[in-house]
Protein backbone atom coordinates (compact mmCIF):
# COMPACT_ATOMS: atom_id res chain seq x y z
CA UNK A 1 0.00 0.00 0.00
CA UNK A 2 1.20 3.38 -1.19
CA UNK A 3 1.23 6.65 1.18
CA UNK A 4 -1.36 8.68 0.00
CA UNK A 5 -0.54 12.58 0.31
CA UNK A 6 -1.86 13.25 3.24
CA UNK A 7 0.50 10.95 4.53
CA UNK A 8 3.48 12.42 3.28
CA UNK A 9 2.49 16.01 3.93
CA UNK A 10 2.19 14.67 8.02
CA UNK A 11 5.71 13.88 7.63
CA UNK A 12 7.00 16.67 5.58
CA UNK A 13 9.57 18.20 8.59
CA UNK A 14 11.19 14.40 8.02
CA UNK A 15 10.95 14.15 4.29
CA UNK A 16 13.26 17.20 3.72
CA UNK A 17 15.67 16.79 6.86
CA UNK A 18 16.60 13.57 4.87
CA UNK A 19 16.22 15.04 1.70
CA UNK A 20 18.57 18.10 2.30
CA UNK A 21 21.03 14.95 4.07
CA UNK A 22 21.34 13.30 0.92
CA UNK A 23 21.51 16.31 -1.33
CA UNK A 24 24.86 16.96 0.85
CA UNK A 25 26.21 13.34 0.59
CA UNK A 26 25.15 13.98 -3.52
CA UNK A 27 26.86 17.50 -3.74
CA UNK A 28 29.91 16.38 -1.80
CA UNK A 29 32.22 15.18 -5.00
CA UNK A 30 31.37 18.26 -6.73
CA UNK A 31 31.94 20.80 -4.83
CA UNK A 32 35.04 21.83 -2.68
CA UNK A 33 33.86 24.91 -1.16
CA UNK A 34 32.78 24.93 2.58
CA UNK A 35 30.76 27.88 2.77
CA UNK A 36 28.32 26.36 0.39
CA UNK A 37 27.84 23.14 2.08
CA UNK A 38 27.03 25.53 5.54
CA UNK A 39 24.47 27.45 3.44
CA UNK A 40 22.78 24.38 2.24
CA UNK A 41 22.87 22.79 5.72
CA UNK A 42 21.09 26.22 7.16
CA UNK A 43 18.99 25.95 4.43
CA UNK A 44 17.61 22.65 5.71
CA UNK A 45 17.64 22.79 8.83
CA UNK A 46 15.30 26.02 8.36
CA UNK A 47 13.03 24.35 5.62
CA UNK A 48 12.50 21.75 7.65
CA UNK A 49 11.97 23.86 10.70
CA UNK A 50 8.83 25.93 9.03
CA UNK A 51 7.66 22.70 7.44
CA UNK A 52 6.48 21.93 10.68
CA UNK A 53 3.52 24.02 9.94
CA UNK A 54 2.45 21.69 6.99
CA UNK A 55 1.71 18.89 9.57
CA UNK A 56 -0.11 21.10 12.22
CA UNK A 57 -2.48 22.89 9.81
CA UNK A 58 -3.11 19.13 8.40
CA UNK A 59 -3.61 17.34 11.74
CA UNK A 60 -3.87 13.87 12.16
CA UNK A 61 -2.29 10.67 12.07
CA UNK A 62 -0.38 9.36 9.01
CA UNK A 63 0.69 5.73 7.43
CA UNK A 64 -2.31 3.87 9.34
CA UNK A 65 -2.15 5.30 12.99
CA UNK A 66 1.52 5.06 13.04
CA UNK A 67 2.30 8.68 12.94
CA UNK A 68 0.35 11.29 14.51
CA UNK A 69 0.16 15.19 13.52
CA UNK A 70 -0.88 17.46 16.54
CA UNK A 71 -0.12 20.61 18.22
CA UNK A 72 1.89 18.79 20.83
CA UNK A 73 4.40 17.10 17.98
CA UNK A 74 4.61 20.65 16.17
CA UNK A 75 5.90 22.16 19.12
CA UNK A 76 8.78 20.07 19.41
CA UNK A 77 9.73 20.01 16.07
CA UNK A 78 10.29 23.52 15.94
CA UNK A 79 11.95 23.10 19.23
CA UNK A 80 14.47 20.31 17.74
CA UNK A 81 14.64 22.76 14.45
CA UNK A 82 15.52 25.67 16.27
CA UNK A 83 18.21 23.64 17.91
CA UNK A 84 20.03 21.68 14.95
CA UNK A 85 19.81 25.40 12.70
CA UNK A 86 21.84 26.87 15.55
CA UNK A 87 24.12 23.89 16.37
CA UNK A 88 24.56 23.89 12.31
CA UNK A 89 24.94 27.64 12.25
CA UNK A 90 27.68 27.19 15.21
CA UNK A 91 29.12 24.15 13.85
CA UNK A 92 30.86 25.90 10.95
CA UNK A 93 33.46 27.82 12.43
CA UNK A 94 34.33 24.69 14.58
CA UNK A 95 34.79 21.95 11.57
CA UNK A 96 36.85 24.68 9.63
CA UNK A 97 39.47 25.40 13.06
CA UNK A 98 39.74 21.46 13.54
CA UNK A 99 40.39 20.67 9.47
CA UNK A 100 37.02 18.25 9.76
CA UNK A 101 34.75 17.21 6.75
CA UNK A 102 31.59 19.70 6.30
CA UNK A 103 29.21 17.76 4.20
CA UNK A 104 29.65 14.13 6.20
CA UNK A 105 28.93 16.35 9.16
CA UNK A 106 25.77 18.12 7.88
CA UNK A 107 24.45 14.97 6.67
CA UNK A 108 24.98 13.08 9.84
CA UNK A 109 22.86 15.71 11.32
CA UNK A 110 19.92 15.82 9.39
CA UNK A 111 19.70 12.23 9.90
CA UNK A 112 19.91 12.26 13.45
CA UNK A 113 16.82 15.08 13.25
CA UNK A 114 14.66 13.38 10.92
CA UNK A 115 14.75 10.56 13.70
CA UNK A 116 14.31 13.02 16.81
CA UNK A 117 11.10 13.98 14.42
CA UNK A 118 9.88 10.80 14.37
CA UNK A 119 10.38 10.14 17.71
CA UNK A 120 8.25 13.18 18.46
CA UNK A 121 5.58 12.31 16.71
CA UNK A 122 5.40 8.48 16.91
CA UNK A 123 1.76 6.86 17.89
CA UNK A 124 2.87 3.44 17.59
CA UNK A 125 6.35 1.65 19.35
CA UNK A 126 7.95 0.48 16.28
CA UNK A 127 7.58 3.46 14.74
CA UNK A 128 9.46 5.06 17.41
CA UNK A 129 12.14 2.39 17.59
CA UNK A 130 12.96 3.07 14.13
CA UNK A 131 13.40 6.92 14.92
CA UNK A 132 15.26 6.26 17.94
CA UNK A 133 17.63 4.03 15.98
CA UNK A 134 18.05 6.94 13.09
CA UNK A 135 18.99 9.51 15.68
CA UNK A 136 20.97 7.09 17.89
CA UNK A 137 23.36 5.66 14.65
CA UNK A 138 24.10 8.83 13.65
CA UNK A 139 24.76 10.17 16.96
CA UNK A 140 27.36 7.56 17.35
CA UNK A 141 29.30 8.69 14.25
CA UNK A 142 28.37 11.89 14.96
CA UNK A 143 30.32 11.46 18.65
CA UNK A 144 33.56 9.91 17.19
CA UNK A 145 33.76 12.65 14.26
CA UNK A 146 36.91 13.74 14.90
CA UNK A 147 38.83 10.56 14.17
CA UNK A 148 42.26 11.59 14.85
CA UNK A 149 41.12 12.01 18.68
CA UNK A 150 41.58 8.70 21.47
CA UNK A 151 38.69 10.68 23.52
CA UNK A 152 36.46 11.25 20.12
CA UNK A 153 36.71 7.11 19.51
CA UNK A 154 36.56 6.56 22.67
CA UNK A 155 33.27 8.07 23.55
CA UNK A 156 31.57 7.07 20.07
CA UNK A 157 33.02 3.59 21.79
CA UNK A 158 30.97 4.17 24.89
CA UNK A 159 28.05 5.50 23.54
CA UNK A 160 27.65 2.85 20.91
CA UNK A 161 27.97 -0.33 23.35
CA UNK A 162 25.99 1.04 25.80
CA UNK A 163 23.08 2.45 23.21
CA UNK A 164 22.68 -0.89 22.13
CA UNK A 165 22.04 -2.38 25.29
CA UNK A 166 19.43 0.46 25.89
CA UNK A 167 17.95 -0.36 22.21
CA UNK A 168 17.39 -3.78 23.41
CA UNK A 169 15.98 -3.13 26.71
CA UNK A 170 13.32 -0.84 24.38
CA UNK A 171 13.04 -3.37 21.48
CA UNK A 172 12.44 -6.24 24.42
CA UNK A 173 9.69 -3.96 26.40
CA UNK A 174 8.07 -3.05 22.86
CA UNK A 175 7.34 -7.03 22.63
CA UNK A 176 6.03 -7.47 26.05
CA UNK A 177 4.24 -4.89 26.26
CA UNK A 178 2.51 -6.00 22.59
CA UNK A 179 1.71 -9.55 24.33
CA UNK A 180 0.22 -7.86 27.27
CA UNK A 181 -2.18 -5.53 24.99
CA UNK A 182 -2.05 -6.90 21.67
CA UNK A 183 -1.04 -4.04 19.94
CA UNK A 184 1.86 -1.38 19.41
CA UNK A 185 -0.25 1.31 18.69
CA UNK A 186 -0.53 3.72 21.90
CA UNK A 187 -4.18 4.63 21.91
CA UNK A 188 -4.87 0.87 21.60
CA UNK A 189 -3.21 0.17 24.84
CA UNK A 190 -5.78 1.49 27.19
CA UNK A 191 -7.49 -1.94 28.06
CA UNK A 192 -5.69 -4.83 29.51
CA UNK A 193 -6.63 -7.92 30.68
CA UNK A 194 -5.85 -8.35 34.80
CA UNK A 195 -3.57 -11.61 33.76
CA UNK A 196 -1.74 -9.32 31.51
CA UNK A 197 -1.02 -6.85 33.85
CA UNK A 198 2.11 -7.90 35.04
CA UNK A 199 3.80 -8.28 31.53
CA UNK A 200 2.59 -5.10 31.07
CA UNK A 201 4.34 -3.32 33.98
CA UNK A 202 7.04 -5.41 32.89
CA UNK A 203 7.13 -3.90 28.96
CA UNK A 204 6.61 -0.32 30.68
CA UNK A 205 9.88 -0.53 32.57
CA UNK A 206 11.84 -1.88 29.97
CA UNK A 207 10.89 0.71 27.86
CA UNK A 208 11.59 3.50 30.37
CA UNK A 209 14.79 2.12 30.97
CA UNK A 210 16.06 2.13 26.97
CA UNK A 211 14.62 5.76 26.90
CA UNK A 212 15.94 6.54 30.06
CA UNK A 213 19.77 6.20 28.71
CA UNK A 214 18.65 8.77 25.96
CA UNK A 215 17.55 11.46 28.56
CA UNK A 216 20.12 10.29 30.77
CA UNK A 217 18.23 9.43 34.05
CA UNK A 218 20.18 7.87 36.52
CA UNK A 219 21.66 4.70 37.06
CA UNK A 220 21.67 4.82 33.13
CA UNK A 221 23.88 8.29 32.91
CA UNK A 222 27.00 6.62 33.18
CA UNK A 223 27.72 7.04 29.07
CA UNK A 224 27.20 11.05 29.72
CA UNK A 225 30.24 12.50 31.28
CA UNK A 226 32.75 10.52 28.44
CA UNK A 227 30.76 11.03 25.88
CA UNK A 228 30.16 14.86 26.31
CA UNK A 229 33.86 15.26 26.99
CA UNK A 230 34.88 13.70 23.97
CA UNK A 231 32.69 14.36 21.32
CA UNK A 232 33.32 17.75 19.07
CA UNK A 233 31.57 20.65 21.18
CA UNK A 234 29.09 21.31 18.61
CA UNK A 235 27.78 17.80 18.53
CA UNK A 236 27.69 17.89 22.35
CA UNK A 237 25.13 20.87 22.20
CA UNK A 238 22.95 18.41 20.25
CA UNK A 239 23.26 15.70 22.45
CA UNK A 240 22.18 18.21 25.51
CA UNK A 241 19.42 19.38 23.42
CA UNK A 242 18.02 17.89 21.02
CA UNK A 243 17.85 13.62 21.61
CA UNK A 244 16.78 14.72 25.20
CA UNK A 245 13.51 16.93 23.97
CA UNK A 246 12.15 14.20 21.51
CA UNK A 247 13.20 11.40 24.32
CA UNK A 248 10.54 13.18 26.56
CA UNK A 249 8.17 13.90 24.04
CA UNK A 250 8.16 10.13 23.32
CA UNK A 251 7.63 9.51 27.39
CA UNK A 252 4.76 12.59 27.70
CA UNK A 253 2.73 10.68 24.75
CA UNK A 254 3.36 6.89 25.79
CA UNK A 255 2.64 8.77 30.22
CA UNK A 256 -0.53 10.54 28.35
CA UNK A 257 -1.93 8.03 26.42
CA UNK A 258 -1.62 4.42 27.88
CA UNK A 259 -3.60 4.30 31.43
CA UNK A 260 -1.21 1.96 32.49
CA UNK A 261 1.78 4.20 32.61
CA UNK A 262 -0.08 6.54 34.20
CA UNK A 263 -0.82 3.99 37.20
CA UNK A 264 2.56 2.21 37.39
CA UNK A 265 5.45 4.69 36.95
CA UNK A 266 4.49 7.06 39.85
CA UNK A 267 7.19 5.29 42.10
CA UNK A 268 9.81 4.75 39.37
CA UNK A 269 9.58 8.83 38.60
CA UNK A 270 10.42 9.40 42.17
CA UNK A 271 13.13 7.35 42.60
CA UNK A 272 14.48 8.07 39.64
CA UNK A 273 14.45 11.72 40.41
CA UNK A 274 15.77 11.93 43.66
CA UNK A 275 18.86 10.03 42.54
CA UNK A 276 19.53 11.78 39.10
CA UNK A 277 19.22 14.95 40.87
CA UNK A 278 21.91 13.70 43.38
CA UNK A 279 23.80 11.61 41.11
CA UNK A 280 23.73 14.76 38.66
CA UNK A 281 24.91 17.24 40.88
CA UNK A 282 27.29 15.83 43.32
CA UNK A 283 29.17 14.34 40.23
CA UNK A 284 29.38 18.10 39.52
CA UNK A 285 31.05 19.36 42.22
CA UNK A 286 34.54 17.43 41.70
CA UNK A 287 34.51 18.57 37.64
CA UNK A 288 37.23 20.74 36.82
CA UNK A 289 36.77 19.76 33.36
CA UNK A 290 33.89 22.30 32.10
CA UNK A 291 32.50 20.15 29.48
CA UNK A 292 32.11 17.42 32.04
CA UNK A 293 30.76 19.81 34.43
CA UNK A 294 28.26 20.64 32.02
CA UNK A 295 27.68 16.56 31.20
CA UNK A 296 26.60 16.21 34.97
CA UNK A 297 24.14 19.44 34.69
CA UNK A 298 22.94 17.82 32.17
CA UNK A 299 21.64 14.57 34.59
CA UNK A 300 20.54 17.22 37.32
CA UNK A 301 18.43 18.55 34.86
CA UNK A 302 17.11 15.53 33.89
CA UNK A 303 15.96 14.67 37.37
CA UNK A 304 14.31 18.19 37.50
CA UNK A 305 11.85 17.07 34.71
CA UNK A 306 11.69 14.10 36.35
CA UNK A 307 9.94 15.92 39.35
CA UNK A 308 6.88 16.92 37.27
CA UNK A 309 6.37 13.56 35.77
CA UNK A 310 5.96 12.05 39.88
CA UNK A 311 4.16 15.02 40.50
CA UNK A 312 1.13 14.06 37.70
CA UNK A 313 1.32 10.83 38.79
CA UNK A 314 0.69 11.59 42.41
CA UNK A 315 -2.14 13.70 41.90
CA UNK A 316 -5.18 11.83 43.55
CA UNK A 317 -7.91 13.11 40.74
CA UNK A 318 -6.33 10.84 38.39
CA UNK A 319 -6.34 13.68 35.72
CA UNK A 320 -3.06 14.32 34.05
CA UNK A 321 -4.03 18.00 33.17
CA UNK A 322 -4.82 18.98 36.59
CA UNK A 323 -3.86 22.61 36.79
CA UNK A 324 -1.21 23.34 39.44
CA UNK A 325 -0.25 27.14 39.94
CA UNK A 326 -1.82 28.54 37.24
CA UNK A 327 0.10 25.96 34.52
CA UNK A 328 -1.07 22.56 33.31
CA UNK A 329 2.27 20.00 34.31
CA UNK A 330 2.89 19.12 30.90
CA UNK A 331 3.05 22.71 29.60
CA UNK A 332 5.32 23.39 32.70
CA UNK A 333 7.31 20.35 31.05
CA UNK A 334 7.59 21.98 27.46
CA UNK A 335 8.36 25.56 28.84
CA UNK A 336 11.76 23.56 31.04
CA UNK A 337 12.72 21.86 27.53
CA UNK A 338 12.54 24.59 25.94
CA UNK A 339 14.42 27.65 28.33
CA UNK A 340 17.32 24.44 28.67
CA UNK A 341 18.14 23.67 24.98
CA UNK A 342 18.17 27.52 24.66
CA UNK A 343 20.55 27.29 27.64
CA UNK A 344 22.53 24.46 26.96
CA UNK A 345 23.05 25.31 23.10
CA UNK A 346 24.64 28.56 23.86
CA UNK A 347 26.80 27.43 27.13
CA UNK A 348 28.25 25.35 24.65
CA UNK A 349 28.73 26.89 21.81
CA UNK A 350 30.87 29.16 24.29
CA UNK A 351 32.76 26.51 25.37
CA UNK A 352 33.48 25.06 21.67
CA UNK A 353 35.04 28.66 20.58
CA UNK A 354 37.26 29.32 24.02
CA UNK A 355 38.74 25.52 23.52
CA UNK A 356 41.07 26.48 20.93
CA UNK A 357 42.63 24.07 18.30
CA UNK A 358 42.25 20.64 19.73
CA UNK A 359 39.51 21.52 22.45
CA UNK A 360 42.77 21.95 24.73
CA UNK A 361 41.55 25.06 26.80
CA UNK A 362 38.06 23.63 28.81
CA UNK A 363 39.35 22.89 32.26
CA UNK A 364 38.83 25.94 35.05
CA UNK A 365 41.91 27.20 34.97
CA UNK A 366 41.43 28.27 31.90
CA UNK A 367 38.59 30.38 31.83
CA UNK A 368 40.33 32.25 35.06
CA UNK A 369 40.40 36.17 34.15
CA UNK A 370 37.97 35.24 31.25
CA UNK A 371 36.41 38.51 32.23
CA UNK A 372 38.96 40.55 30.94
CA UNK A 373 39.91 38.70 27.85
CA UNK A 374 36.72 38.00 26.41
CA UNK A 375 34.33 40.30 28.64
CA UNK A 376 30.85 39.28 26.18
CA UNK A 377 31.37 35.84 26.29
CA UNK A 378 32.01 35.57 30.04
CA UNK A 379 28.77 37.78 30.38
CA UNK A 380 26.75 35.40 27.95
CA UNK A 381 28.09 32.03 29.83
CA UNK A 382 27.58 33.63 33.27
CA UNK A 383 23.93 34.54 32.17
CA UNK A 384 23.14 30.64 30.69
CA UNK A 385 24.54 29.34 33.94
CA UNK A 386 22.74 31.60 36.30
CA UNK A 387 19.76 30.33 33.92
CA UNK A 388 20.40 26.39 34.72
CA UNK A 389 21.12 27.70 38.65
CA UNK A 390 17.47 29.44 38.39
CA UNK A 391 18.02 33.09 39.63
CA UNK A 392 15.22 35.26 38.35
CA UNK A 393 14.80 36.90 35.15
CA UNK A 394 16.66 33.94 33.39
CA UNK A 395 14.42 31.25 31.40
CA UNK A 396 15.78 29.08 34.14
CA UNK A 397 14.08 30.39 37.03
CA UNK A 398 10.31 29.85 35.82
CA UNK A 399 11.00 26.17 34.51
CA UNK A 400 12.45 25.15 38.03
CA UNK A 401 9.12 27.04 39.79
CA UNK A 402 6.47 25.83 37.85
CA UNK A 403 7.95 22.62 38.95
CA UNK A 404 8.95 22.75 42.29
CA UNK A 405 4.98 24.15 42.40
CA UNK A 406 3.70 20.89 40.50
CA UNK A 407 5.48 18.96 43.86
CA UNK A 408 4.37 21.04 46.40
CA UNK A 409 0.82 20.73 45.11
CA UNK A 410 0.83 16.90 44.72
CA UNK A 411 1.78 16.63 47.97
CA UNK A 412 5.36 15.43 47.21
CA UNK A 413 7.10 17.10 49.87
CA UNK A 414 9.90 15.72 50.54
CA UNK A 415 10.74 15.46 46.70
CA UNK A 416 9.91 19.03 46.77
CA UNK A 417 12.17 19.72 49.39
CA UNK A 418 14.94 17.47 47.74
CA UNK A 419 14.76 19.51 44.93
CA UNK A 420 15.33 22.47 46.52
CA UNK A 421 18.38 20.53 48.59
CA UNK A 422 19.89 20.08 44.91
CA UNK A 423 19.28 23.41 43.79
CA UNK A 424 21.78 24.51 46.32
CA UNK A 425 24.39 22.24 45.77
CA UNK A 426 24.27 22.99 42.33
CA UNK A 427 24.65 26.50 43.12
CA UNK A 428 28.27 25.78 44.20
CA UNK A 429 29.40 24.60 40.75
CA UNK A 430 27.78 26.79 38.89
CA UNK A 431 29.39 29.75 40.57
CA UNK A 432 32.95 28.45 40.90
CA UNK A 433 32.38 28.99 37.16
CA UNK A 434 31.76 32.21 37.36
CA UNK A 435 33.82 33.10 40.40
CA UNK A 436 36.89 31.97 38.16
CA UNK A 437 36.35 33.90 35.06
CA UNK A 438 35.81 37.34 37.29
CA UNK A 439 37.62 36.75 40.47
CA UNK A 440 40.43 34.83 39.43
CA UNK A 441 44.14 36.05 37.93
CA UNK A 442 44.69 34.41 33.92
CA UNK A 443 47.68 31.83 33.99
CA UNK A 444 50.38 33.41 32.51
CA UNK A 445 50.52 31.40 29.64
CA UNK A 446 46.85 32.18 29.25
CA UNK A 447 47.46 36.27 29.58
CA UNK A 448 50.09 36.34 26.89
CA UNK A 449 48.13 34.28 24.31
CA UNK A 450 46.16 36.65 21.95
CA UNK A 451 42.34 36.75 22.41
CA UNK A 452 40.07 33.86 20.09
CA UNK A 453 37.89 36.12 17.80
CA UNK A 454 34.35 34.69 17.92
CA UNK A 455 32.81 34.71 13.94
CA UNK A 456 29.49 36.45 12.97
CA UNK A 457 27.53 33.35 13.28
CA UNK A 458 28.63 32.25 16.59
CA UNK A 459 28.18 36.01 17.85
CA UNK A 460 24.61 35.02 16.21
CA UNK A 461 24.10 32.37 17.60
CA UNK A 462 24.83 33.58 21.37
CA UNK A 463 22.67 36.58 20.52
CA UNK A 464 19.77 34.19 20.01
CA UNK A 465 20.25 32.12 23.03
CA UNK A 466 20.94 35.03 24.81
CA UNK A 467 17.98 37.06 24.37
CA UNK A 468 15.31 34.06 24.23
CA UNK A 469 17.00 33.09 27.44
CA UNK A 470 16.19 36.85 29.22
CA UNK A 471 12.62 37.51 26.90
CA UNK A 472 11.27 33.73 28.48
CA UNK A 473 12.49 34.79 31.87
CA UNK A 474 10.44 38.29 31.81
CA UNK A 475 7.52 37.74 29.92
CA UNK A 476 7.07 33.41 30.61
CA UNK A 477 3.25 33.58 29.82
CA UNK A 478 3.05 34.63 26.85
CA UNK A 479 4.97 31.02 25.80
CA UNK A 480 3.04 29.91 28.63
CA UNK A 481 -0.25 30.84 27.15
CA UNK A 482 0.78 28.99 23.86
CA UNK A 483 1.44 25.93 25.26
CA UNK A 484 -1.85 26.04 26.78
CA UNK A 485 -3.62 27.29 23.60
CA UNK A 486 -2.29 24.75 21.01
CA UNK A 487 0.58 22.36 22.32
CA UNK A 488 -1.16 20.86 25.75
CA UNK A 489 -4.49 20.43 25.02
CA UNK A 490 -4.58 19.81 20.90
CA UNK A 491 -1.51 17.59 20.87
CA UNK A 492 -2.17 15.28 24.06
CA UNK A 493 -5.62 15.28 24.87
Amino acid sequence: MFPVREDLLRVMPELIWCGFGLLVMLFQPFVRNRHFFTFLALLGSLLGTLAAMVPAARGGTAFGGLIQADSFSFFFHLLIGLVVFLVVLAAGPYLERERLAFPEFFALTFFATAGMGILASAQELITAFIGLELSSISSYVLAGYRRDSLKSSESSLKYFLLGSFATAFFLYGIALVYGASGSTILTNMGQVEDSQLTLMKLGLALILIGLGFKVAIAPFQIWTPDVYEGAPTPVTALFAAGPKAAAFALLLRIFATVPSATRYWFWAFWILAAVTMFVGNLGALVQSNVKRLLAYSSIAHAGYILVAFAAVTGMTSGDTSTVFGGVPAYAAVLFYLLSYALVKVGAFTIVSQLGGKDEKYVTLEDYAGLSERHPLAAAALSLFLLSLLGLPVTAGFFGKFYIFKAAINSNLIWLAVLMAVNSIIGAYYYLKVIVAMYMREPAEDSASTPPIAFPATVNVVLAITAIGTVYFGLFPNQVLRLLLDKTLIGGLK
